[in-house]
């Protein structure tokens, strides 16, 4: 574990995964967090590369060769949230409020191609900030997404009196019993997936990816937690234009919980290509998110 502080704020950073273990503000929470020594609960805080949430059928193709990924969720038969939650990551830099770890995928099966991937964690006056690196360091042409799976929460409001505030503006329905997608991305005007102006989450019940995320006129999307008295905000990068919601009911130590995670692309996006990134040998490519308190 590698924490990091800056004046009234701290996080803490898995070394396996690189993943967001913990991170408050004078001594209030703003993610769901999990013991020192255990397993990030529901891949509470993952980093999600080269591909986010399920490839279905953990197969997919590149340049006409199919290829064949573990299956790593095997109720469904789909290859699920990358190839580095569970990977130790070498540490690249860690100073008083800034943390980097690097990991290297190498050709595999279901994965023949070389990147480098890099993450960053840094503290400031606004809050917590997260930079994803990916660089092809293979010699063919590669597609890849970038997701994450933080857990926010608004300081110690409970999750059912909380109002959620989204950026998306399409919804990309699934088969419920793949939680693959069924067909394309539609919009969420005069539907129950409309968070456009905030929803309240008591009773609502999500495992729903979203698209068309906006950026506001800053520049970055935004999405948003709040209760009566307190609140927390997920920002990111226009090439995060993907959010998956997630709303368990059993998240150890908790009970209700909502997982508010940005992504570059949708489900299964290695066989539908959209939104995917690709990058050329050589090439690199990064994007930023964060977390402050409101």
């Amino acid at each position: 574990m590698l924490g990091i502080s800056y004046e009234g704020a701290t996080a803490v950073i898995t070394t396996v995964g690189a993943g967001l273990r913990s991170f408050e503000v004078d001594d209030v929470p703003y993610v769901e967090t999990f013991g020192a020594d255990e397993k990030p609960p529901m891949s509470a805080g993952a980093v999600l590369v080269p591909w986010p949430n399920r490839t279905a059928g953990a197969s997919w193709v590149l340049d006409g060769s199919v290829q064949h990924l573990e299956v790593t969720e095997p109720a469904r038969g789909n290859a699920i949230h990358g190839l580095v939650r569970r990977r130790p990551w070498s540490v690249l830099e860690h100073t008083g409020s800034l943390v980097s770890l690097r990991a290297l995928i190498e050709p595999q099966p279901g994965w023949p191609a070389a990147l480098d991937v890099t993450v960053s964690y840094a503290l400031d006056d606004n809050g917590l900030t997260v930079t994803h690196g990916v660089k092809n360091v293979g010699d063919v042409p590669t597609p890849f997404g970038v997701g994450t799976h933080p857990y926010p929460r608004a300081g110690n409001a409970t999750t059912d009196s909380c109002t959620l505030t989204l950026a998306a503006t399409t919804v990309l329905p699934l088969d419920t019993d793949r939680m693959v997608p069924s067909g394309p991305a539609t919009p969420v005007e005069g539907t129950w997936f409309d968070f456009r102006e905030g929803r309240s989450l008591e009773g609502a019940k999500l495992d729903t990816p979203f698209g068309g995320c906006e950026p506001s006129p800053d520049g970055l999307v935004h999405h948003t937690l709040t209760s009566a008295d307190s609140g927390v905000e997920v920002w990111a990068d226009p090439a995060f234009r993907w959010v998956q919601v997630y709303t368990p009911d059993s998240y150890p130590g908790r009970g209700r919980a909502v997982a508010i995670e940005p992504m570059t692309c949708p489900p299964d996006a290695l066989n539908s290509g959209v939104d995917l990134i690709w990058v050329s040998p050589g090439e690199s490519w990064g994007a930023r998110w964060g977390i402050r308190p409101l």
